[in-house]
C-alpha cells in the first residue's frame, strides 16, 4: 500500500478545494435558514464533475477508482462548508454506483449519463417509519403481476426525496424469505402514476439537504426496471452500504480538517491571561485529540480503498470507519465550539453550524450502536 497521493490525486484536490472556495460557500447562512437546496451549486459540482469522477468512461463518467473518489470527497468537505450538499452529492454517487454495479446494459445506458452529468437527480430509499436500522423489517411490498411490479409502501429519511427524478427502491417480494432472497431493488421513475413525495423535512442541521418522505400506492412497476435479480436486494444493499459508509467518512474527515483548522486559528490568536489560549494544555489536549483522530481516520479509509480496490468486501473495515470517524467528527465538533467559547456559540463564526450538522453522522448509514453490534457479531460474537 502506498500512503502518497499520486500526482493526479494531487491535482484533483487542489482544483476541488480551489473550486469550492471560490463557487461554494456564498449565501450559505440564508440558504442554510431557509432549508433551501442551492440548484446553482449543484450545477456547478456537476460541471466540475464530481458526480462523474466513478461513473464508468463508456457512460460519460471518469472512470476514477475509490481511492481517488474518497480524498475528492474530503477535499470538496474540507472547503465547501454546506455540508447538506455535499450529502447530496454522496447520495448521487451512490446510486451511479449502484446501478453501474448491478444494472443491466439497457438500464446503464438509460441512467448513468444522466445521473453522472447531474441532469436528473437520484434517491435511494430504504428507510421506513417502522423499520430504520431493522432493515428487514421493511413493509413495502413489490407483488409480480405478469411483466410488472406492483409497489405500494412508505419510505421516510430519504435524502433528496422532494428534488429525485430516480429512485432506487428496496421492497420486499417474498415475505417468507426476506433476508435470503426475499428482497428486492428497483428503479422508480418520479413521474410513475401512484408515486409522490412529502415535504422537506424541517431538521436540525444539514439543512440544505433535502430530506424527506416517499410514498408509493400501487406503483406499477415493469420487470425492466428490477436492478440485480429478484431477490438480490440485500446483497446489493449490503455492498453498496459499505461505499455509503466509506464516502461518508471521507466526508467526516474533511470537515474535521476545517474544524482543526479554524482551532488552531483561533487557539493562535486569542489571548487570555497574557498568553494565546493555545498556551494552555486543556486547549492544546483537545486539538491534539483532533489531529491524532484525522490521521487514524484516513488509515481506515486507505485499508477500504485498498479492499475495493481488489474486489473484496470490507463489511468490517467500512463499520469500523463509520463509527471511528463520525464519532470524532460529533467530539471534535463539540470540542471546536468549547475552544472557541462564546463566540463559538454565535453563527457567526460557523462552528456552531459544524457541530449541528454533525450530530446526525452516528445516525444515518447505520447508528453508531449498529456499528457496534455488527463489529462484534463480525469478531465472533
Amino acid at each position: 500500500m502506498s500512503y502518497s497521493l499520486s500526482k493526479e490525486q494531487v491535482t484533483i484536490r487542489e482544483s476541488i478545494i480551489k473550486f469550492a472556495l471560490r463557487e461554494l460557500n456564498s449565501n450559505l447562512m440564508e440558504n442554510e435558514e431557509k432549508g433551501y437546496f442551492p440548484r446553482d451549486k449543484w450545477k456547478k459540482c456537476c460541471e466540475m464533475g464530481l458526480i462523474a469522477l466513478l461513473a464508468p468512461q463508456e457512460y460519460g463518467g471518469c472512470g476514477e477508482d475509490l481511492s481517488t473518489l474518497l480524498h475528492a470527497l474530503q477535499a470538496l468537505s474540507y472547503a465547501c462548508k454546506d455540508t447538506g450538499l455535499v450529502h447530496s452529492i454522496v447520495t448521487q454517487i451512490v446510486c451511479l454506483k449502484k446501478i453501474a454495479l448491478y444494472g443491466t446494459e439497457s438500464q446503464k445506458q438509460m441512467y448513468l449519463p444522466p445521473i453522472s452529468k447531474g441532469e436528473k437527480i437520484a434517491a435511494q430509499a430504504v428507510s421506513e417509519p417502522e423499520a430504520g436500522s431493522d432493515v428487514l423489517s421493511m413493509r413495502t411490498k413489490a407483488i409480480k403481476s405478469k411483466d410488472t411490479f406492483i409497489l405500494s409502501g412508505t419510505k421516510t429519511f430519504v435524502s433528496n426525496a422532494p428534488l429525485a427524478d430516480v429512485i432506487l427502491v428496496l421492497a420486499v417480494t417474498n415475505p417468507e424469505r426476506r433476508q435470503f432472497g426475499g428482497i428486492s431493488c428497483f428503479i422508480v421513475e418520479k413521474d410513475t402514476n401512484g408515486c409522490s413525495s412529502g415535504k422537506p423535512f424541517d431538521k436540525m442541521g444539514l439543512r440544505t439537504l433535502q430530506l424527506g418522505e416517499l410514498f408509493f400506492d400501487e406503483c406499477s412497476i415493469p420487470t425492466a426496471n428490477l436492478l440485480g435479480r429478484e431477490g438480490q436486494g440485500m446483497i446489493i444493499f449490503n455492498e453498496l452500504i459499505e461505499w455509503e459508509r466509506a464516502l461518508l467518512s471521507a466526508v467526516h474527515l474533511g470537515t474535521m480538517e476545517r474544524v482543526l483548522e479554524s482551532c488552531l486559528k483561533y487557539a493562535k490568536t486569542r489571548i487570555q491571561f497574557g498568553h494565546s489560549i493555545g498556551k494552555f494544555q486543556s486547549i492544546s489536549n483537545k486539538i491534539a485529540d483532533m489531529k491524532i483522530n484525522i490521521e487514524l481516520g484516513k488509515l481506515i479509509l486507505h485499508k477500504i480503498s485498498w479492499l475495493k480496490k481488489h474486489k473484496k468486501r470490507a463489511t468490517l473495515e467500512s463499520s469500523i470507519g463509520k463509527l471511528f470517524i463520525s464519532e470524532a467528527l460529533k467530539k471534535a465538533c463539540t470540542e471546536a465550539v468549547q475552544i472557541h467559547g462564546g463566540y463559538g456559540y454565535m453563527k457567526e463564526y460557523e462552528v456552531e453550524r459544524d457541530l449541528r450538522d454533525s450530530i446526525a453522522s452516528t445516525i444515518y448509514s447505520g447508528t453508531s450502536e449498529l456499528q457496534k453490534n455488527i463489529i462484534s457479531t463480525l469478531a465472533g460474537l
